[in-house]
């Protein structure tokens, strides 16, 4: 190809580049952890849980509820608790569906956690939850299993190794600052992805799977967001 040639094709590969460059970039304004704003739901319900949430734990100084923005694929989900069933399935040797009462009979653990989102904003809250260990413990999960994928009830989904599962004790909260997630927040169940940007902090998990595709890619990260998701210094 002559020089004038390969200038026209370095410029479209420059163009491509701006183009992916501006998606993403125009994702993290207006999407932040993973959605849009298209919730008309009155924030009532949150105002009057900010009065009997707690406020500070072992001396540190907690976020509210109402300290989140509404970043959800498509607006807060009402999950009926009467028919609701978790589902574990995959690479294991007994796949299980759990009600929100059996899942809560595992031991519970409290923990000050900070999500930080891609926006740029973060919030210290006290979640109350379930670890993930305890759960894999009644499924029997398959020595090739290497990977955990969480699915929603709007069809959102991510993913996160099972050895970073395992390692850092992540849990599946069902509480926050002392009271039960509001449909807002998540309920039943949101993922406590501690050290993980906000994207990989799915809500209303309605199933897990157990997976050999380590290279699983959810909602934001078939957009561009980066697989790991690594909260940087």
């Amino acid at each position: 190809m002559d020089k004038a040639g390969t200038v026209v094709v370095k410029s479209r590969h420059a163009n491509r580049i701006l183009k992916r460059y501006l998606f993403l970039l125009l994702s993290l304004l207006l999407f932040g952890c993973g959605t849009s704003n298209n919730d008309t739901t009155s924030e009532t319900d949150l105002e009057e849980l900010t009065k009997i949430e707690v406020t500070e734990y072992e001396g540190q100084d907690l976020s509210s509820l109402t300290d989140f923005r509404e970043n959800s694929i498509k607006g807060p989900q009402y999950i009926d608790i009467d028919t609701y069933m978790l589902k574990i399935d995959g690479l294991v040797e007994q796949p299980a569906s759990l009600s929100y009462d059996e899942v809560l009979d595992n031991q519970k653990y409290t923990k000050v956690v900070t999500l930080h989102c891609v926006e740029g904003w973060s919030v210290d809250i006290l979640w109350e939850g379930v670890l993930l260990a305890d759960l894999f413990e009644g499924v029997n999960v398959q020595e090739r299993a290497d990977t955990v994928i969480f699915y929603s009830e709007d069809g959102y989904s991510t993913a996160l190794p099972l050895q970073t599962i395992m390692d850092r004790q992540l849990m599946l909260a069902y509480k926050m600052n002392g009271v039960e997630l509001p449909p807002e927040r998540g309920f039943p169940f949101q993922l406590v992805a501690e050290d993980k940007l906000g994207y990989k902090w799915i809500k209303w998990i309605t199933r897990i799977e157990l997976s050999d595709d380590a290279d699983y890619e959810g909602y934001w990260e078939q957009r561009g967001f980066d697989n790991k998701a690594d909260v940087k210094p």
